[in-house]
C-alpha cells in the first residue's frame, strides 16, 4: 500500500510540474510573441514618419531624386491637393511624375521667390492622427502646417497610404486638403 501511495502521488506530483512548465512556457511564448508585435509596430510607425518627413522635405527642398525615392512606382499611385483655387490630381507614376516637372525645373532652392528658399527655411508642423498598419500597408492621417518668414501657407489634412516594398514603406497615395479657419 505504502508503495501504491507514493507511485501515485509521484504521478500526481509529475503531472502537477509538467502542467506548471508547459502552462510557464505558454506564458512565456505569448509574452515575447506580444512584445515582439509591439516592437514591430512601433519600428513600423517610426519608419513610416519617417518616409513621410523624407517626401516632404524632399519636395519642399527641390530634391527630386529623393522626393522619387519615397514613392512607390505603380500604375495605381495616386496623388491630389484641393485649395480654394481648385482641385487637381495625378493617377499613376507616370502622370504623378510628369505632372511635377514643371515644379522641379523651376523651382531653385536659393531664390527668394520660389518654394525652396534658403533665406527664410521652412519649418513643417504635424499634428499625427490615425496610423493603421495592414499586413503591408498603412493609412496615415495627420495635419500640417508649413512657416517660412515670408509666407503662412495654408494648414491642411492630409492623407497617405503607403505599401512595404522589399521591407520599405513607400508612399502610393497623397490626399491633401487645405484647411480653412472658421
Amino acid at each position: 500500500m505504502v508503495i501504491y501511495l507514493f507511485f501515485v502521488t509521484f504521478l500526481l506530483l509529475t503531472k502537477y510540474v509538467h502542467y506548471m512548465k508547459t502552462r510557464f512556457l505558454f506564458l512565456f511564448i505569448t509574452l515575447f510573441c506580444f512584445t515582439s508585435i509591439s516592437s514591430s509596430a512601433q519600428d513600423d510607425i517610426t519608419a513610416i514618419k519617417s518616409v513621410i518627413e523624407k517626401e516632404t522635405v524632399s519636395f519642399q527642398n527641390v530634391e527630386r531624386k529623393n522626393w522619387e525615392a519615397t514613392w512607390l512606382k505603380t500604375p495605381y499611385a495616386y496623388w491630389s491637393y484641393s485649395d480654394s483655387t481648385g482641385t487637381t490630381f495625378a493617377q499613376g507614376w507616370d502622370a504623378i511624375s510628369k505632372s511635377f516637372d514643371t515644379y522641379f525645373k523651376t523651382q531653385i532652392a536659393s531664390r527668394s521667390i520660389d518654394v525652396a528658399h534658403k533665406d527664410s527655411p521652412l519649418t513643417i508642423e504635424r499634428t499625427w492622427g490615425e496610423i493603421r498598419i495592414y499586413k503591408n500597408g498603412a493609412f496615415v492621417q495627420y495635419g500640417q502646417k508649413v512657416r517660412d518668414h515670408l509666407i503662412d501657407r495654408d494648414e491642411t489634412s492630409q492623407i497617405r497610404f503607403l505599401e512595404k516594398s522589399d521591407g520599405k514603406w513607400k508612399v502610393v497615395y497623397v490626399g491633401i486638403i487645405a484647411k480653412y479657419p472658421k
